[in-house]
């Protein structure tokens, strides 16, 4: 049991990574890891998932990516404290090596694997849809087989055998289309998402050439993409009209909050850039400073471009894979529609390229812990970059985008994301409790916490019991399994919050990784239950792996038998 939870020794890692002769190419500086960052938190978030998110909360989704932003900008800065004390490659799966011990480690290590994986996918998915848009601007038409995942195609199929193709939406029509004119194997249509597997084959193929290339590349995407957000949020307000902000929340709290996981998703990727660490000319001073500024030029960017969408088109009419091109074909500005959709596919494709740069990475990072196999840590002798890692990633990735539907995968990327953001934010107070903080170059500005965090429980169970009266009602309608299934995180939420009180009260923890853990928390309880019960399913996946195989052959245990 011991060993389980046997930490590595920030001086460990510090000289680990000193002495490995198969270290990474140092080439980044605070720029180019700013311009990583906003390549992957500004990709198929706000190109796609917004647009489902507005429809669901209307123009309040606005204040839900403040709120969000709010979440990350504490887990951000638990990450830039971490980042300047352990400057290597691994991410929150080194972090919680330090804090928690090996295997806290490998559960977050490979609670990343599926973040970064699903990430991809939905990225790629989003990728193929705007580049079949693109195309047919152009005149070219792809073969609507050759376009999405199966499912879609059948469930409209069975749709129009049971309801008629009257009953059909304007997308079920297209699934339906790709059903009816899909080739026959063995009496099954062959039907798969070919851009979205193409996209993934070059990316994989770029990032395995080498750091400088990514880096270049992804710096020019984001120009691009950039160029396109402040040209949508200053020509779209030309087309404001004040009256479709009513009313501002249509569908209260409830449907604000149902968007959780889309605007949640538009987040993801802050923290991605700290698995590149080891590539980094000074990641101890340049990895925390880029992390906060690109996490507040991406929130004013979104809260931006959110306010003018759902300024320019009613929030009803924004359920759309494509809501930025949509609303300027809405207001009759179709030539502004045709240059966001080109360069759509471009902006998307750095985030792609940044979220196949940091899988491989937590792969080589756990394979030099000796809990996975060697031969993920290989480093190309010519390309400095973890060569089989990227092409395995580049497996991983490509082959379920060709036939998994994108929005099994949106909740199920936060939910991964969540478990990391609240280990790092609990590995500071681990931190600052054990004296290791003192060896950070940065650290979370330090606010008591002893009486706020209780005194925030107190007034957060007041105010529920006055204007929470309407769900307490609804609590109890339900039955114990009801609440077990839908309601059982809500419950842990309140029983973090309590704990926590006591603890800060005891060991003056410090607030802001407090709050970053409760908002965390917090923004988890909103997420289905389906999403929940399949992350537990790779967790004991990861577990089987790790005590038959990792537990095993770990470097740390060798070296302390």
């Amino acid at each position: 049991m011991s060993q389980l939870f046997k930490k590595k020794s920030v001086d460990q890692i510090l000289a680990d990574a000193e002495k490995n002769p198969n270290s990474l190419e140092k080439t980044l500086g605070v720029t180019d890891l700013v311009s990583l960052g906003i390549a992957a938190i500004v990709g198929a978030g706000i190109f796609s998932t917004i647009g489902l998110a507005a429809f669901n909360g209307g123009p309040a989704i606005s204040l839900l990516f403040v709120f969000v932003a709010f979440a990350c900008i504490f887990t951000a800065l638990s990450y830039a404290q971490f980042a300047s004390t352990v400057p290597v490659s691994g991410s929150a799966y080194t972090y919680a090596y330090v804090a928690f011990g090996e295997l806290f480690a490998w559960i977050i290590g490979w609670a990343l694997i599926l973040e970064y994986a699903v990430s991809n996918m939905v990225v790629a998915i989003s990728w193929s849809q705007y580049f079949v848009s693109m195309c047919e601007g152009f005149g070219i038409h792809i073969p609507k087989w050759l376009t999405m995942a199966p499912q879609y195609a059948t469930e409209a199929y069975q749709k129009s055998t049971e309801l008629g193709i009257d009953k059909l939406t304007g997308v079920e029509k297209i699934a339906l289309e790709a059903y009816n004119t899909a080739p026959m194997v063995g009496g099954l249509p062959v039907i798969f998402d070919l851009p979205a597997g193409i996209i993934t084959v070059l990316v994989t193929l770029l990032v395995y050439i080498g750091i400088k290339e990514s880096k270049k590349a992804s710096n020019l995407m984001v120009m691009i993409k950039i160029g396109i957000i402040l040209a949508v949020i200053i020509g779209g307000a030309f087309f404001v009209k004040p009256e479709n902000w009513t009313p501002f929340a249509p569908n209260g709290l409830g449907g604000v909050m149902g968007g959780v996981a889309a605007v949640f998703f538009a987040f993801i990727g802050f923290d991605s850039i700290s698995t590149t660490a080891e590539e980094c000319k000074n990641p101890q001073r340049d990895l925390p400073r880029a992390m906060i500024t690109c996490l507040v030029i991406c929130a004013i960017l979104y809260v931006s471009i959110t306010l003018v969408l759902t300024g320019m088109v009613n929030y009803t009419n924004l359920n759309v894979k494509d809501p930025l091109s949509y609303v300027f074909h809405y207001v009759g500005f179709n030539h502004m529609a045709g240059i966001i959709s080109v360069t759509s596919v471009v902006a998307i494709t750095s985030a792609l390229l940044v979220f196949q740069l940091a899988q491989p990475r937590i792969w080589m990072t756990m394979s030099r812990d000796g809990l996975i196999p060697k031969k993920f840590s290989t480093i190309h002798p010519k390309y400095k970059t973890p060569s089989y890692a990227t092409i395995v990633t580049g497996f991983v990735v490509a082959i379920p985008a060709l036939f998994l539907k994108m929005d099994f995968f949106v909740d199920l990327t936060s939910v991964g994301t969540f478990f990391a953001f609240i280990v790092v934010c609990g590995g500071v107070l681990y931190m600052d409790k054990t004296g290791l903080s003192k060896k950070s170059r940065f650290k979370v500005p330090y606010i008591n916490g002893k009486f706020i965090v209780p005194l925030a429980f107190i007034a957060g169970i007041v105010l529920t019991y006055i204007y929470g009266q309407d769900s307490l009602e609804q609590w109890k309608t339900l039955g114990s399994m009801n609440i077990i299934a839908h309601k059982s995180l809500v419950i842990i939420f309140w029983i973090v919050f309590f704990i926590m009180s006591i603890l800060s009260f005891k060991h003056n923890f410090s607030l802001l990784p407090v709050i970053g853990i409760l908002i965390n928390l917090y923004l988890m309880s909103e997420l289905g239950a389906s999403n929940w019960i399949i992350f537990i399913i790779w967790l004991l996946i990861g577990l089987v792996i790790y005590f038959t195989y990792g537990h095993k052959n770990s470097k740390m245990r060798k070296e302390n038998i």
